[in-house]
């Protein structure tokens, strides 16, 4: 016999009286004494293997129809404005607590990671199952923005802080921004253009986060232009090509960089959207827009380098971006933060990234402080 454990549930007492067995009966057809048996009906007992599998010989059941943990209690949780659709209950979701409110992301498949499933929803709430120990959910990170090597980062922070949750979610550059705004992540990543400045970044954080204090620091810069099917066999040059009526575009979705990158540049050629086949079908990810192009389903997608590079796409350079993370300025001093902008400067992670195809040199550069 085991100690007591009162969580578990206990269903000996219904199966015995469904059956119109005495305790006694019970307890001989087992092999237990009558207090033995008292004593596990009503949870005071809990009983080893051997004895509970004689019970459910002797009651010609499973254990499991005897002795189960509870299900675990249902938490609720703020749904993320992510703009994708949201798939019907129930559904995987990422979760971590942000501030006071527990977040939900759906897990879109990036990884294979989910910390609940979402079983009820009502407008922005969800009552959420936890997959793991709720305790587990105050110790997450929350990284989003479209960039790969955000992943690449979660990965190391998971080998120093084995107790951490790292989570990534891959959302274009204004989602991202907006994202945080929101408190729905803690460090946002963002490659947004402003054509009247010729800045990356700074005027769009300053517009979607008016009012907060943050920190602005360099991820790595890359070059933002067309990934094109394997060798190029339409033969396109240029962004006069995505006219012709034998190329099949594939875009991304408004408000992401690389949507914003593509349009300024469409109509300084003086093309219009409606003159390239394909533009309307947008993609929430450059891995989705790397994987059309890959298959055949389009010739062309606005993508950026180390994407292009990682799927085998030739690739037409456009404009050479900067890729910053936003961090709030009250997690400057959160040690996983903390660590984590120490790790864009460190030799290992610049190697990596490097061999990805990204530029490293302004790496962990703080660009500005905004208030």
């Amino acid at each position: 016999m085991g100690p007591d454990r009162s969580e578990l549930v206990v269903r000996v007492r219904e199966r015995r009286q469904r059956l119109g067995l005495t305790q006694q009966q019970l307890a001989e057809r087992a092999g237990i004494s009558r207090q033995a048996l008292v004593a596990i009906e009503v949870g005071k007992l809990t009983p080893s293997v051997a004895v509970a599998l004689r019970l459910a010989r002797a009651l010609d059941c499973a254990v499991e129809e005897l002795f189960s943990l509870p299900e675990p209690a249902r938490l609720a949780a703020t749904l993320a404005a992510s703009g994708a659709p949201v798939p019907p209950v129930p559904f995987r979701v990422r979760l971590a607590r942000i501030g006071e409110e527990l977040v939900a992301w759906p897990a879109v498949g990036e990884s294979g990671e989910a910390e609940g499933i979402a079983h009820e929803q009502r407008g922005e709430r969800l009552l959420v199952e936890p997959l793991v120990d709720p305790a587990a959910l105050e110790r997450g990170l929350v990284l989003a923005g479209c960039d790969p090597a955000l992943a690449t980062l979660a990965a190391y922070l998971r080998r120093w802080y084995r107790d951490l949750r790292v989570i990534w979610v891959p959302v274009g550059s204004r989602a991202a921004l907006r994202a945080l705004a929101r408190g729905e992540a803690h460090i946002a990543g963002t490659h947004l253009w402003d054509p009247a400045s010729g800045d990356f970044n700074i005027p769009a954080v300053r517009r979607e986060l008016a009012g907060r204090g943050v920190a602005v620091v360099t991820l790595s810069r890359w070059v933002e232009g067309l990934g094109l099917a394997p060798a190029n066999p339409k033969g396109i040059r240029g962004l006069g090509d995505l006219a012709r009526p034998d190329v099949t575009l594939v875009n991304r979705e408004p408000g992401s960089g690389s949507r914003t990158v593509l349009d300024v540049l469409l109509a300084r050629e003086g093309l219009e959207p409606a003159q390239l086949r394909g533009y309307q079908r947008e993609l929430r990810s450059h891995r989705a827009v790397a994987e059309a192009v890959a298959s055949g389903l389009a010739d062309a997608g606005p993508l950026v380098s180390p994407v292009a590079r990682a799927h085998g796409l030739a690739f037409l350079p456009l404009l050479e971006e900067r890729y910053d993370l936003v961090v709030p300025a009250e997690l400057l001093d959160w040690p996983p933060v903390r660590d984590l902008l120490e790790l864009l400067a460190s030799r290992p992670v610049r190697r990596e990234l490097a061999a990805s195809g990204y530029a490293v040199e302004e790496s962990g550069t703080l660009i500005a402080r905004l208030s």
